[in-house]
């Protein structure tokens, strides 16, 4: 006699690891776009200069965390959505998915817009990536107005992220923002 398969019950919180994920990326996020409007104002000077490698170590790290972020979501189960009408729920998945598209599309922009400038990027001055478009300074216009939209749009996205979760907590009181803090239980994981 065959003994009954059992099955993982359903995560009812996000893992240790997706947490991490996800607030090291938000904060990153937040901390770019402000250095990002921040230096775009200030004149010529070597602060303007080290603020726009910060910016660029940050946009390549933001990259980098998107696709660990990516990867563990592919191979990790999230929580079952919360109970919620049919609308709210197809929001929050399309915004998540053009959130993930932007966080690969924001950098990359970036990227480009640096390689087309003619300014490379060297990882915490470390690392020296490789440019993918060629010099050219009519395509580093593009690429700058580019970079920028992209970065609106996400802030947007962002907002409208942070608006659904408060909404959650506060009028809904679901709990869905707690499946992503750390839990103040004792022995839970």
């Amino acid at each position: 006699m065959q003994e009954p398969t059992r099955t993982s019950p359903e995560p009812t919180r996000y893992s240790a690891v997706a947490m991490a994920l996800h607030w090291l990326l938000a904060l990153a996020i937040v901390a770019a776009f402000g250095v990002g409007l921040y230096m775009v104002d200030l004149p010529f000077s070597p602060s303007r200069l080290k603020l726009y490698n910060w910016h660029k170590w940050a946009g390549v790290s933001i990259l980098a965390l998107s696709a660990l972020r990516l990867l563990w979501r592919l191979t990790h189960r999230p929580p079952a959505d919360l109970p919620m009408p049919a609308w709210q729920a197809r929001a929050a998945h399309l915004t998540h998915q053009l959130m993930y598209l932007l966080f690969f599309a924001l950098p990359l922009a970036g990227w480009a817009y640096s390689s087309a400038a003619g300014f490379p990027i060297v990882w915490f001055g470390v690392l020296p990536l490789p440019d993918f478009v060629p010099v050219d300074k009519a395509l580093a216009e593009s690429l700058k107005l580019s970079h920028k939209l992209l970065a609106y749009g996400l802030a947007a996205l962002v907002l409208m992220h942070i608006a659904a979760a408060l909404k959650h907590q506060w009028m809904d009181r679901d709990g869905l923002l707690a499946r992503m803090l750390p839990s103040r239980q004792k022995g839970n994981t």
